[in-house]
């Protein structure tokens, strides 16, 4: 690290967790956005700031007004640009010395799993459910560590899944696919503001933590918060033997393929 950086970075150096060591695995690693709405703004501007190296923030979206409530990556004046790019300049007003790529697009399954694949760690921002399995499956097929979260009305949860961690489970372990599930949505349900905010904070603790391996992560746990009364529980999950996704038949297929 240049003297600027060890000057941007010092309070993360400072902890003995972290140090120099911590701060330079940050900067050489690579994550993946999935969504620049209201969790992608927290947890993306968390990561820039910190030091991660290579940003990939993947968005179809535009900006909307209703959107400035609570998206803090977007400003008045980006009005109808997409999330991505818009997302891109305030990452690079935050921190200029790091690399954010746009993604323009909804990513099908090819597009995930070549994305997926060159990350270090995936971040799910999204908010539908045909997404969030996707790139459960795309995270399983590449056994890359993925930080889920999720916020509607004033109901947040957040959790890691990382198969490679042995007997962990994946996210269809804990909310299996099926078709007669509906989505919830901000746009018809209404969210608490500073909710996302949390939430896509703690996703960016998960994030980061992983990256320069310090601590332990929510692998195993699912954090949920009532906003109203402001009290967390935390549940413990476990990986369905039977899984689709990630059990030991669907383990076999994907080793014969």
């Amino acid at each position: 690290m240049n003297d600027r950086q060890l000057l941007r970075y010092a309070r993360h150096i400072l902890l003995d967790e972290i140090g120099i060591e911590g701060q330079e695995r940050l900067l050489a690693s690579r994550a993946l956005i999935v969504g620049a709405g209201g969790l992608g703004s927290p947890a993306a501007s968390y990561l820039a700031t910190a030091g991660v190296g290579h940003i990939v923030l993947a968005d179809d979206d535009t900006v909307e007004l209703s959107n400035l409530q609570r998206q803090i990556l977007h400003t008045t004046g980006r009005l109808g640009q997409p999330k991505a790019e818009s997302g891109r300049t305030m990452l690079g007003q935050f921190n200029p010395e790091i690399d954010v790529a746009a993604l323009v697009e909804r990513l099908d399954d090819g597009r995930l799993a070549e994305q997926v694949a060159a990350v270090d760690v995936v971040l799910d921002c999204s908010d539908n459910f045909a997404t969030r399995h996707a790139i459960n499956r795309a995270c399983v097929r590449h056994r890359k560590p993925l930080v889920s979260g999720a916020a509607i009305r004033f109901d947040g949860q957040v959790s890691v899944f990382d198969l490679r961690r042995g007997g962990e489970p994946c996210y269809h372990c804990l909310f299996p696919e099926a078709e007669d599930v509906e989505d919830a949505n901000c746009a018809t349900m209404g969210v608490f503001a500073p909710l996302v905010g949390i939430v896509g904070s703690m996703q960016a603790a998960e994030a980061l933590k992983l990256l320069a391996g310090v601590g332990q992560s929510l692998s195993g746990r699912l954090l949920w918060l009532d906003a109203r009364i402001m009290q967390w529980k935390s549940v413990n999950v476990a990986r369905d033997p039977g899984c689709p996704v990630c059990g030991a038949q669907a383990a076999e297929a994907d080793a014969a393929a």
